[in-house]
């Protein structure tokens, strides 16, 4: 009598993320976070433009502050992150923020405020903001199950992308209604709540110290490089981004001022203009995970930049009235697609990275990446102040935007569909499926 074989069951589906709790208050963390970094982002602008009168140039310095950090510390983060309790170190660059925000409000009372403590507190935030980003982002993938990373990411692309909807507007009525103490104090409180709830996730956040310990620093930063240069798909994908972010410095250092002084705009009215981008972004959060797993990963990382970034070409013919409407359209169309590519592209890196390479790759992209974004930020303010004038410079930023899409239109991912989620090969590149 022959016996019976039973086929084994089949694995059980990774638990969906809407019953992961650590998730949840990761996800809320984050958010809160990144609220609070999109209502300064507004709120110092803002001061230096009407309350503290700054010329184009110190906008433009202003601006780049934001993000010189990656340019200071983006390589080394990168490997002090891999090594570190990564949520602790999210909690700590929490905190640093905040008290550093606590003292602009100090110095308005005190009546010392100036453009110079603003470009250094946006500085420091800065480097306190690249520990943060780089951690949430490599962190991820301990939480969740790898067939769970894009939906993760869509969340908080969503989030972010909400706060950037709201941050700025809340800013500028805040500030218009409120002076400019009381929303900053908002900021700083902000930061700490998002630190309270990084101190609920119950799951490990162990460190690394044994990742690499036995090797110098500058071989880890070498290595996350070389990890990324010799990969075809994410060099193009890093070099789309370094571009698209370079010319986003141009506008951000200019933006401001164009709403304010030529288009004679309240800051309530600035706040709701800069939302709109952020509105596009909510739209394009809540529709890429559909829209990546309809189309394919490697054709949104191409297709969607190409399609969406042209849209920016109404912003420089922004007008009063009527109109601001062409501009507004082309704001919330190119949000849309940033936030469908970042889905797209974070996601894929996260797959293909080996857990131990994931901060220092992640770092290596932010460096390059958002180092472009500083170089571009103080070239929009030369330019704001050279012959090219204002609305100049938002024309070099429009049409340097809708360049950037080359990279990966021009790379080996215009003949795939997805990305194979099975490894990476010995070059450091991905392993990849054509359509």
């Amino acid at each position: 009598m022959s016996e019976r074989t039973t086929a084994p069951a089949p694995p059980r589906p990774p638990a969906p993320l809407g019953a992961h709790p650590a998730f949840w208050l990761f996800w809320a963390a984050e958010s809160v976070s990144q609220f609070g970094t999109y209502v300064g982002n507004a709120l110092l602008p803002l001061l230096a433009a009407t309350t503290l009168a700054a010329t184009p140039l110190e906008m433009g310095l202003l601006s780049a502050a934001e993000t010189t950090g990656y340019l200071l510390i983006g390589l080394p983060a990168g490997v002090w992150v891999a090594r570190a309790r990564q949520r602790l170190l999210m909690r700590r660059a929490n905190t640093g923020r905040a008290l550093l925000l606590c003292t602009i409000p100090a110095a308005w009372w005190a009546g010392l405020l100036t453009v110079g403590q603003l470009i250094a507190v946006a500085l420091l935030c800065g480097v306190l903001a690249v520990l943060f980003d780089v951690a949430y982002q490599s962190h991820l993938p301990a939480l969740v199950d790898r067939d769970r990373l894009l939906e993760g990411n869509a969340r908080l692309q969503s989030s972010q992308s909400l706060a950037q909807i709201t941050g700025p507007g809340v800013g500028g009525a805040f500030a218009q209604l409120a002076g400019p103490a009381l929303p900053v104090l908002a900021t700083a409180a902000g930061y700490l709540t998002s630190t309270l709830l990084l101190r609920r996730v119950r799951e490990p956040d162990p460190a690394h110290p044994a990742e690499g310990a036995d090797r110098r620093l500058l071989a880890e930063i070498r290595a996350g490089l070389r990890f990324l240069v010799r990969s075809r798909t994410l060099w193009a994908i890093t070099c789309c981004t370094a571009t698209a972010n370079f010319f986003a410095g141009v506008l951000s250092a200019v933006q401001v001022l164009f709403l304010t002084g030529v288009l004679g705009l309240s800051g309530s009215a600035v706040g709701a203009v800069l939302s709109v981008l952020g509105l596009g972004g909510v739209l394009g959060a809540l529709s890429a995970y559909r829209v990546v797993r309809r189309i394919g990963q490697a054709r949104a990382v191409w297709l969607v930049p190409l399609v969406t970034f042209p849209a920016l070409l109404p912003v420089p013919l922004a007008g009063r009235g009527v109109l601001l409407a062409p501009a507004l359209a082309g704001l919330l169309v190119t949000g849309y697609g940033v936030v469908v590519y970042n889905v797209a592209q974070v996601s894929y890196r996260q797959v293909v990275c080996p857990e131990g390479m994931l901060a220092r790759v992640n770092a290596s992209v932010r460096f390059v990446g958002f180092g472009a974004m500083t170089v571009g930020a103080l070239a929009g303010g030369l330019l704001g102040e050279s012959a090219a004038g204002v609305r100049g410079t938002l024309w070099i930023a429009a049409v340097g935007t809708c360049l950037a899409a080359l990279w990966v239109v021009c790379s080996p991912l215009r003949g795939m569909r997805d990305f194979a989620a099975a490894g990476v090969d010995g070059a450091g590149g991905a392993a990849e499926r054509g359509a």
